[in-house]
């Protein structure tokens, strides 16, 4: 039976480097998967948003267009209702969600929303959540335990791996040369070690955090 999965992208480039490989799967597999942008970034970035979103063929993107950088500017009572309604109209089973200590402020902000946004007795149609791993993001918060990013799920993207980085280049103005964690090469060699973990070739991996069967 076809399933609903909604990746939550705080940032667009988000969506592709924490789960680029898992929406093609779910795609694949013959679920409804959808896009809930948090930030569009700046007017370049909502071009290229446009042309992932046609390469991705999402079932329905939604943008809530807040201003990046400055979510902590808002309350969780601003940004809560934003997402809720949303979920209650189209009613995910499946979540992807930034990492809770991401070093970027505004995954963190909205890490917190989503919470609030995935209690069983108001949401009780969401039945998993994982959380994202997002290079450049995720691998760069502080070295405390309570930190720490334990995958616990992995997708095995070896089929869709090269269709995922054809859509990471769009993001070009966002990639670095390699040498940084958000590389071409560095997003490979990643999708290569969580691979190794699964005897696949390529992989992505996640958190999970609720799983209601």
């Amino acid at each position: 039976m076809s399933k609903k999965v909604m990746v939550i992208s705080v940032h667009p480039d988000d969506e592709t480097l924490g789960a680029g490989g898992a929406i093609l799967k779910h795609q694949k597999a013959g679920d409804q998967v959808y896009c809930l942008y948090i930030t569009k970034g700046n007017d370049e970035q909502a071009l290229i948003m446009e042309k992932v979103n046609f390469i991705y063929n999402f079932t329905e993107t939604f943008c809530l267009d807040l201003r990046d950088l400055y979510l902590d500017d808002l309350s969780l009572n601003d940004i809560i209702p934003l997402i809720s309604k949303i979920f209650n109209q189209i009613k995910p089973e499946i979540i992807f969600i930034p990492n809770r200590s991401d070093v970027h402020s505004d995954h963190r902000k909205i890490y917190s929303a989503l919470l609030a946004c995935t209690k069983s007795f108001r949401y009780p149609y969401i039945k998993k959540v994982l959380m994202m791993e997002v290079q450049s993001e995720t691998d760069f918060a502080p070295p405390l335990p309570e930190n720490a990013f334990l995958p616990n799920v992995f997708y095995d993207i070896t089929d869709v791996y090269d269709k995922k980085m054809s859509v990471m280049k769009l993001y070009e103005s966002e990639l670095l040369p390699d040498g940084f964690t958000r590389s071409l090469r560095s997003i490979e060699a990643q999708n290569q070690y969580r691979g190794s973990q699964i005897n696949a070739l390529y992989a992505e991996a996640f958190m999970l955090i609720k799983e209601i069967n």
